[in-house]
């Protein structure tokens, strides 16, 4: 029997909705140019290899064409795998030892609850290239180590922009989180987008990295620690959003399996 691969849409509880993620639960550990072609194969914007190991799961992300250190949709994907397919009982928590460190992931019925590690941002002074390659004017610009955080002044701005890809692959950092608050009328807090052509994904449909850093950003704006937030890709998806301060914040998502394959050549 070859290697089974199943897909999961994360961040939605709608098929053909949320980001798409590949989960190959493996019996032994394999080399990065397999999971690395692997990864190209099947061409969405994370696949996640995992290896089981005392008390948890070695969890490795690749895009279709680097690694990644940290990827929230690729590991609530693959807390879905490993309750939906008998890996854990639901009633077990999803340890992953990762190169962000342990990362947790806890059934809470119909939502995942993950543990990840908060990313802050610093202000910086943008170059106008920035704003070039966008094609929208910008509040605020931060960094922190996923890229750039833009602040623009509406929802409507988030939505419709589209911006010059080939361009910001020539930016000091290629890839850049878009955020706003949402209309008054909404029943999310803020709104964003990530685009990272810089590891191949022009945009990601919906990134549990981008909240480690949106969480503190908006705590500090807002004055509180709980937010509904909604990543306005085309697919677009839902984050449940809890950070009270200190070094982790608590993401929550819903998936759902869409296909399951057997790879022949493993």
């Amino acid at each position: 029997m070859g290697q089974i691969i199943t897909q999961v849409d994360a961040f939605t509880d709608t098929p053909f909705a949320g980001n798409p993620a590949a989960v190959c639960v493996l019996p032994i550990a394999q080399d990065d140019n397999w999971m690395q072609n692997v990864a190209q194969e099947m061409n969405l914007s994370e696949t996640a290899f995992l290896v089981r190991q005392d008390n948890g799961f070695n969890l490795r992300w690749f895009t279709p064409t680097v690694e990644v250190p940290l990827c929230g949709h690729a590991t609530l994907a693959s807390a879905h795998v490993l309750w939906s397919e008998g890996h854990l009982s639901s009633d077990e928590e999803a340890r992953f030892f990762t190169k962000s460190g342990i990362l947790i992931a806890k059934n809470q019925g119909e939502w995942i609850q993950l543990d990840f590690p908060v990313n802050h941002s610093r202000v910086v002074t943008a170059t106008p290239e920035l704003s070039e390659a966008l094609g929208i004017p910008y509040k605020s610009v931060f960094q922190n180590s996923l890229g750039y955080l833009v602040e623009v002044e509406s929802e409507d701005l988030v939505r419709q922009m589209q911006p010059n890809f080939q361009q910001m692959k020539t930016l000091p950092m290629a890839d850049v989180i878009v955020t706003s608050l949402t209309r008054l009328d909404s029943q999310y807090d803020f709104i964003s987008r990530f685009f990272a052509p810089g590891v191949g994904i022009n945009e990601d449909p919906v990134t549990g990295a981008a909240h480690c850093c949106l969480a503190p950003f908006w705590r500090d704006r807002l004055g509180k620690d709980e937010f509904l937030a909604y990543q306005a890709s085309s697919r677009g998806g839902v984050v449940k959003v809890r950070y009270s301060g200190g070094d982790r914040v608590y993401l929550a998502g819903q998936a759902v399996t869409v296909m399951r394959g057997e790879l022949i050549h493993a």
